[in-house]
């Protein structure tokens, strides 16, 4: 499985992803990875029919994902990009196996208990905590919300937030 980009956007699908993110990643497959989303038949529905044309979308649990990432019939055609709705469930399938160099942080509602560390993201202690993991094994986390905005490295804003 060719991993292209790993995304948290818990918009999931929408115009920027179903667009620009798969024509400059050149994604064939999209895996939207949340046990909640995959329980949600109408919002399943919805997410595989908001797919862009030559690009095909499953919904799928965090252990099915981590189930399938190691088979082989899931090879380098596969050009994928994975979409969760939190950093939580990334540090799931890493903790599990799936490897990743890149995660990109596209956008995180403000929820109560969260602060907002940019515009379009927001942060509780649970979150910070997993990307405190997932940095520690050296995976880059980047903020950018569409490809042509510039990268802002998630560490170094929850510092600049003294969050850290």
């Amino acid at each position: 499985m060719d991993i292209r980009l790993a995304r948290i956007d818990d918009r999931l699908i929408h115009g920027q992803v179903a667009t620009v993110w798969t024509k400059s990643m050149n994604i064939n497959r999209i895996l939207v990875v949340s046990d909640t989303v995959a329980q949600d038949m109408l919002r399943k529905k919805l997410l595989i029919q908001a797919a862009p044309p030559g690009v095909k979308v499953n919904v799928i649990t965090v252990d099915k994902m981590i189930q399938v990432y190691p088979d082989e019939r899931f090879d380098s055609s596969f050009r994928v990009m994975l979409l969760f709705t939190n950093p939580e469930d990334v540090e799931r399938v890493v903790r599990n196996g799936v490897q990743l160099e890149t995660v990109n942080i596209g956008g995180m509602s403000f929820t109560q208990g969260k602060k907002m560390i940019t515009n379009a993201v927001a942060v509780d202690a649970r979150d910070i905590e997993a990307f405190k993991y997932l940095d520690s094994l050296g995976i880059t986390l980047e903020i950018r919300k569409v490809v042509a905005d510039s990268k802002v490295q998630l560490m170094e804003q929850l510092k600049k937030e003294q969050m850290l």
